[in-house]
């Protein structure tokens, strides 16, 4: 038999002597000590508690709960981070395609900032030519002016001479003279 239902009570002591230590026999009821009664409660209880009132479902059903609604937590987190994923990935790629445009619009511009350089080099050099060009006519047509200014002034200038000669050396005999030669040349 277990210790816990043993019923050995210890002796009752009859002599005392003096200095020695006197033992008191303990209560016991149906031949049993209290710890057993407590330990024979306990088990009717659990008993009770498992077969009658099945307290073993309920605490069971509250587990099972439990779990579930963990598992459901679980599967939520993992979806949500499935879906924190995708979009982390959606949004890297859209990095990445923004990127690609960004060197692409750079290419570009720096190609068009090329063509117009150098469609303004070209455009400044025809420019220039056709200012030299310019400045050459309006050159000549200045020098053709100032030639027949300097023409015309020569010329009246020897006019004037020749008249004022004409008129210092020539009579009016030597116009007659000159007068008749000529008519008879024509």
């Amino acid at each position: 038999m277990p210790e816990v239902l043993a019923t050995d009570a210890p002796a009752a002591v009859t002599e005392v002597d003096p200095g020695q230590a006197v033992k008191m026999a303990e209560p016991s009821l149906l031949g049993l000590e209290p710890y057993q009664w407590v330990s024979v409660a306990m088990a009717v209880l659990l008993l009770f508690a498992f077969i009658v009132a099945k307290v073993h479902k309920t605490i069971a059903g509250g587990l099972d709960n439990k779990i579930k609604a963990i598992r459901d937590n679980l599967d939520e987190a993992k979806q949500l981070r499935a879906e924190a994923e995708a979009l982390r990935q959606e949004y890297a790629d859209k990095i990445a395609g923004a990127e690609k445009d960004a060197e692409a619009m750079l290419e570009n511009a720096q190609k068009e900032a090329d063509s117009i350089v150098t469609k303004a080099k070209e455009d400044t050099a025809a420019m220039v030519a056709r200012r030299e060009r310019m400045a050459q006519d309006k050159i000549a047509a200045a020098e053709r002016q100032a030639v027949d200014e300097l023409k015309a002034r020569a010329a009246n200038a020897s006019t004037a001479a020749a008249a004022k000669l004409i008129a210092a050396n020539h009579d009016a005999a030597a116009d007659r003279a000159l007068a008749d030669q000529v008519i008879e040349q024509l």
